[in-house]
């Protein structure tokens, strides 16, 4: 007898490939079916990447960008969209567009700039991604290094990244989740998210893993993951942390390449076949 499945909800995302698939496009799409969620996509940038490092990059032309978001979004219902890599203002200014537009559902902004290992994903103006992308996002996701990147300071402690979320939300996003990985605690992972005029700390115990690649990536693609589910905003933020914590754990003991791995997306599923 066959199996009948639930027509699942569609995201969409808008980011560079990773060759080594610890993040970028391949993260996301991960993350999308880890959650049951079709996903699409629109390749903005093409990188030669690893676990050590980016050895090269080229954006796509903005041209084929807009003939990939035209055959998706004229197609698909798409429930929600995730950016990361955007290469520069150019494609920038592509998104913002449809944006503005009203053709971009539950707009997850992840302002990719810089890799974990230090290389540079972002040539154009930091500040442009306030301007021009904020007031169409549902939820900016930025980590420390690139929420110090968009306001021109430097962020670091609790209250430092409560008020870069208050700033960073005076552009026009519903929320803003500063995530605070890469601060110098080293018992817990603790993000700060500012949704509709409250201010909330997200918590996790720290993993102890190098397999830390993409973790940003993933994040983003689970809240939107979830926002096409239907989730509420701060719920999708709560569950995404969770999904992300433990992708972290399932792989702590991977030894997938020379530098920092990617974490396990497929942690809690199994498929029926093996």
């Amino acid at each position: 007898m066959n199996r009948s499945f639930p027509q699942p909800p569609v995201a969409l995302t808008i980011a560079g490939s990773d060759s080594g698939g610890g993040a970028g496009i391949q993260a996301d799409l991960h993350t999308f079916a880890a959650h049951g969620v079709h996903g699409t996509s629109v390749v903005t940038a093409v990188t030669a990447q690893n676990t050590r490092g980016v050895s090269a990059a080229e954006t796509i032309a903005e041209p084929l960008v807009r003939a990939q978001l035209d055959a998706v979004l004229g197609d698909f219902d798409v429930a929600a969209v995730k950016t990361g890599m955007l290469g520069g203002d150019e494609l920038l200014a592509v998104v913002a567009e449809y944006g503005q537009e009203d053709r971009l559902p539950n707009l997850v902004i992840d302002p990719v700039m810089v890799t974990t290992t230090g290389d540079a994903l972002f040539a154009g103006d930091p500040a442009a991604y306030l301007g021009r992308l904020g007031p169409f996002a549902t939820i900016l996701t930025p980590n420390l290094i690139e929420t110090g990147q968009l306001l021109g300071r430097e962020i670091g402690s609790a209250a430092e990244m409560r008020e870069a979320a208050r700033a960073l939300a005076t552009y026009g996003p519903r929320a803003v989740l500063v995530k605070g990985g890469h601060a110098a605690d080293e018992e817990r992972s603790v993000d700060v998210l500012w949704c509709d005029g409250q201010m909330l700390d997200l918590a996790a115990p720290r993993v102890d893993t190098r397999n830390d690649h993409g973790t940003g990536c993933t994040l983003a693609s689970a809240i939107a993951a979830r926002l096409a589910l239907g989730h509420p905003l701060p719920q999708a933020v709560a569950g995404a942390k969770t999904y992300v914590t433990e992708a972290l754990k399932a792989a702590a003991g991977w030894r997938l390449g020379s530098g920092p791995g990617p974490v396990h997306h497929h942690h809690g599923r199994k498929s029926a076949a093996l």
